[in-house]
């Protein structure tokens, strides 16, 4: 098995090598999709490894399989997979952000309301129903903030974590070795 020698192994046995592709997919193997199944595993393994270091993977497959013409598309094949992944990943990441700019200005804009409501629902009379109209208002506009908040401070991480490691696996190189 040649593989690099500071690369993290990912390993995956098949007895063809169609097994590792979506089998609806009318295109060459060189641009089909890996199988949900196939590429569940590779991820899932790969998640795993130490994300500093580069990734190898590593296809076992009977002999018959390993000298085909589809076998040796296999890192192309694989790159091409991952890569389209990172791409959608990354759409979606700004998709998110797009999301967050535009609910952190409504937010910051019902705050600013709220807050001018707040000041105004003051000189009402009552002082305690003043004060619950007041305080409730600014309550609102900081909740307002909640989903931008959210996305700014939380959601866009396990995003981004899953784009770099497609990134890596679109980066990996791929061996194909004769299963014994």
């Amino acid at each position: 098995m040649a593989s690099l020698p500071e690369a993290e192994i990912v390993e995956i046995r098949v007895e063809q090598v169609t097994q590792l592709f979506e089998t609806h997919d009318p295109y060459p193997f060189r641009e089909r999709s890996l199988d949900p199944a196939a590429e569940a595993y590779i991820v899932g393994h790969a998640e795993s490894l130490r994300s500093r270091r580069p990734l190898h993977v590593v296809v076992h497959l009977p002999r018959r399989e390993s000298t085909s013409a589809v076998a040796t598309h296999l890192e192309d094949a694989i790159t091409r997979h991952f890569s389209d992944r990172a791409d959608a990943t990354q759409r979606l990441l700004r998709q998110l952000f797009r999301d967050g700019r535009r609910s952190l200005v409504i937010g910051l804009t019902v705050l600013t309301l709220a807050h001018l409501g707040g000041r105004l629902a003051e000189d009402l009379p009552g002082e305690r129903f003043s004060m619950l109209v007041a305080e409730g208002l600014i309550i609102f506009g900081w909740v307002a903030n909640w989903r931008p908040m959210e996305i700014f401070l939380y959601d866009w991480w396990p995003i981004a974590r899953r784009r770099n490691l497609y990134r890596r696996l679109a980066a990996a190189s791929v061996s194909v070795t004769v299963a014994e």
